[in-house]
């Protein structure tokens, strides 16, 4: 971001177009000059005044309600006055270009929220969870980033903190006393108890975050198989509307195809590839190329398969090309043809899923097996919303804990234990803003609205 912090800053808060109502938002120090010059004063603290918006002549620009929020009891923590409007982008072009009059300027995306975070009105992952409630693509996401944004995240990482604070002044109290009446304190259990219990908490909330992560953020799934198995036609059985061209005729699919879509509030990007085999066709042979190269990005492969034949030697030179880069479920297609069972079947080496893409027998076995794959659980739904760099500092401070935990057990050393959960602490701090760069706060609230 390039403004000043002290500056004082406006935007339109509501939707860009015409609408009811308008709100305009203005944040900084400047408020009760602007107030004073616009409406005539400042309205008493949170209470709404009808009053007119006039411009330089004290003609009326419009006329609506001011409400007037006294720092610090604001969303910024600064002085907040929100101007509710016509809306009408005419009026609001005009009453934005009054507030550059008096010496306000425009807001840039994501400003309030950063501002909140920096007066610390909220903690850098319930301002996240701000634009994660307004960019909620299911009623699901909504909920758990509205969690988030009460803190229930924050909270869990905060209680975190504190026991890996409260280690760390127990273990370095016993490195400075290591003869204190003659007590082993690094040998004595004691520390690797707690450490044990903070591991257990740290893995608990590292798995609520992958669910969190897999609802805002979902899967991707790459689409891989043989031409005429029935790809195409997974991709318009799932997506519900014919995206792909399906015909007999091998080779049809020749680029990769994407497809945003939700099953149960599961965000998925299916990508639709071209048919993996040796051909001399130079278009169809990159079709293939940027088939395989899908797997890099995948977050799991569908290997589809005709269900008459099964895992052919193409098939299986796929699967040793994926090796454990990522998950792979075997979708047996054309049951319908095979008589095979429909759904999850047992007996076979990893997941694979009986189906008919043209019927749509066993399309509710795979919903359910691609919920479970992403860690989502209808009977214990996600307590929050989580994003990737959350699952890595998360990771990371495991890490951490699991060094220390080694660096105790094995070697006895306090001081290098000590540093470990240092480490873990920074690493979680970077969660909720503790310890944070500017450069990541500039990428994180640029992603934001503008007027948020």
């Amino acid at each position: 971001m390039t403004g000043v912090p002290g500056d004082t800053i406006a935007a339109l808060a509501s939707g860009a177009g015409r609408a009811g109502v308008a709100v305009v938002r203005i944040s900084g120090p400047r408020v009760p000059a602007v107030a004073e010059a616009l409406i005539g004063g400042l309205p008493r603290p949170r209470q709404a005044r009808v009053c007119a918006f006039v411009d330089a002549d004290g003609l009326a620009i419009d006329r609506g309600v001011a409400l007037y929020f006294a720092s610090p009891a604001s969303f910024t923590g600064e002085h907040v006055l929100e101007l509710q409007g016509h809306g009408s982008p005419v009026l609001v072009d005009m009453l934005l270009a009054r507030l550059l009059e008096l010496g306000v300027r425009l807001a840039e995306p994501g400003e309030f929220s950063r501002r909140a975070f920096l007066n610390d009105k909220l903690s850098l992952d319930q301002a996240e969870a701000i634009a994660d409630t307004i960019e909620a693509g299911s009623s699901a996401a909504a909920r758990a980033a509205m969690r988030s944004l009460e803190g229930v995240f924050s909270r869990e990482i905060d209680t975190l903190v504190e026991a890996l604070i409260a280690l760390r002044v127990y273990t370095e109290g016993a490195i400075d006393f290591p003869d204190e009446d003659d007590v082993d304190f690094l040998g004595d259990g004691e520390i690797e108890r707690h450490l044990t219990a903070i591991r257990q908490r740290l893995a608990d909330l590292r798995s609520q975050a992958v669910q969190g992560a897999s609802l805002r953020e979902g899967l991707r799934l790459v689409i891989l198989g043989s031409p005429n198995v029935g790809k195409s036609s997974l991709l318009n059985r799932l997506a519900r509307r014919d995206t792909a061209i399906v015909t007999d005729i091998a080779g049809t699919t020749r680029d990769v195809l994407h497809e945003q879509l939700s099953i149960d509030g599961l965000p998925l990007t299916l990508v639709d590839t071209a048919g993996l085999r040796e051909t001399d066709d130079p278009i169809e042979a990159e079709g293939v190329r940027r088939a395989k190269a899908e797997i890099q990005h995948a977050d799991r492969v569908l290997l589809v398969i005709d269900d008459r034949h099964g895992l052919g030697r193409d098939e299986q030179a796929v699967l040793t090309e994926i090796d454990a880069r990522c998950p792979v479920t075997v979708i047996a297609n054309k049951i319908d043809l095979s008589g095979g069972e429909a759904g999850l079947r047992a007996g076979f080496d990893g997941d694979w899923i009986g189906v008919c893409a043209t019927t749509g027998a066993g399309f509710d076995a795979l919903a359910a097996h691609l919920k479970q794959a992403a860690g989502l659980n209808a009977d214990t739904p996600p307590a929050f919303v989580a994003r990737r760099r959350h699952l890595d500092a998360l990771a990371r401070a495991a890490k951490a804990l699991e060094t220390g935990h080694e660096r105790l057990v094995v070697d006895a050393a306090g001081e290098l234990l000590a540093e470990e959960l240092r480490l873990a602490q920074h690493a979680l701090g970077e969660i909720t803003g503790t310890f944070t760069s500017d450069d990541l706060l500039g990428a994180i609230f640029s992603s934001f609205c503008i007027g948020k």
